[in-house]
Order: C-alpha cells, then sequence, then structure tokens
C-alpha cells in the first residue's frame, strides 16, 4: 500500500528541519545538499518542494510569523493601556522570544528586496496590511476607551514606519545602541501628544 504524503506538512518540516542551519550560516553560504542534510531528505527532495533556496527561507518565514502572531495575540490582551499594547506590539524588533524570526525575516527581506518575485511580494503586502489594521484596532480601542485624541487614528501608519524604520537602521548601522529604550521612548513622546 502507497504512503500518502501530506505535502504540506512534509514542506513545512523540510523548511524547519533546515531552520538552525539558515540561522547559523545564512541561507547564502549553504548548499542544497547541506540543506537536504539538515531536513535528513534527499538532495532530489528538496527540489520536489521547492524551486530553489529562496524558497525555503519564503516557507520558513511564513511559519515563523504565524506563530509569532499567535504569541502576540496573547500578549496584548495582557496589557491594559493603549501605551503598553503598542509597546508590546513592537516588540517584534528587539523581544528575545522573535530572535529568529528577525533573522529569517532580514534573509527573507534581503531576497524580496533582490529580486520580483509575485508570491513574496503578495505576502509582503498581506503581512503589512495585517499589522497595519492591528495597530489601527489598537489605537481605535484606545480612542474609544477614550485614552486618545481621535486624530490619532491618522497616526497609525507613521508609527508603524517609524518601528520599521528604526529596527532597520539598527540592523544596517550603528546608529542604535539600544533599539527597545529608543522604540519606547518615541512611543512614550507620541503617546504624551495624543493622550487626552
Amino acid at each position: 500500500m502507497a504512503i500518502i504524503v501530506d505535502k504540506e506538512q512534509k514542506k513545512k518540516d523540510i523548511a524547519l528541519g533546515t531552520k538552525a542551519l539558515i540561522l547559523k550560516d545564512g541561507i547564502n553560504n549553504i548548499t542544497i545538499s547541506q540543506i537536504a542534510k539538515a531536513a535528513n531528505i534527499g538532495k532530489g527532495t528538496v527540489y520536489e518542494y521547492f524551486k530553489n533556496k529562496d524558497e525555503i527561507v519564503f516557507e520558513l518565514v511564513g511559519i515563523l510569523m504565524q506563530e509569532h502572531n499567535e504569541r502576540k495575540e496573547k500578549q496584548l490582551s495582557l496589557h491594559v493601556s493603549t501605551r503598553e499594547k503598542v509597546k508590546s506590539f513592537f516588540g517584534f524588533f528587539y523581544a528575545d522570544a522573535d530572535r529568529e524570526l528577525r533573522e529569517i525575516y532580514k534573509q527573507f527581506t534581503a531576497i524580496a528586496l533582490s529580486s520580483t518575485n509575485e508570491e513574496m511580494v503578495t505576502f509582503q503586502t498581506e503581512c503589512y496590511t495585517l499589522y497595519e489594521k492591528w495597530m489601527e484596532n489598537i489605537i481605535e480601542e484606545g480612542i474609544e476607551k477614550n485614552e486618545l485624541k481621535s486624530e490619532a487614528k491618522e497616526l497609525v501608519m507613521g508609527i508603524f514606519a517609524f518601528a520599521q524604520g528604526t529596527f532597520i537602521m539598527s540592523v544596517t548601522t550603528s546608529a542604535i545602541e539600544d533599539l527597545k529604550q529608543k522604540i519606547d521612548t518615541q512611543i512614550d513622546i507620541l503617546f504624551d501628544l495624543m493622550e487626552k
């Protein structure tokens, strides 16, 4: 009797099996043979599921983002004030729990910036839309709770862009020594202006 393989699960298993190798050496510094060995499969099997190494990073970032989102949802429910929810939301950029995701995301971003893969563009757009809407909901909840001025909702994109840009600066320059402190300080200043 033939064994039925869940192809989506197998794809996830291969990506997760290579995570440690990708984190250690970076996707550009490893071979398909090393990937196959790390995932305990044959080299040909890698090509049954992925066209190239970039697709493995793409799969892995999707898996880790989903785990991150589930963790983030729980974390946000623990905070009462909108200010603390926003700080927690941006913990992705510095929290130890998200270190592996940040490292994989940096590699994914490098791939996405240097190629015109429509799937990656769609994925990035969906992520951006999801996180912007999530931030918008946090700010709107703060307005409804009478914590924030109604104009605060106009700053959602700016708050999001600021945190993401600060993160990118922190990994591409030596201009920011303490990312958490920098983001928290800027959020505190914004909230001092937005609070009623």
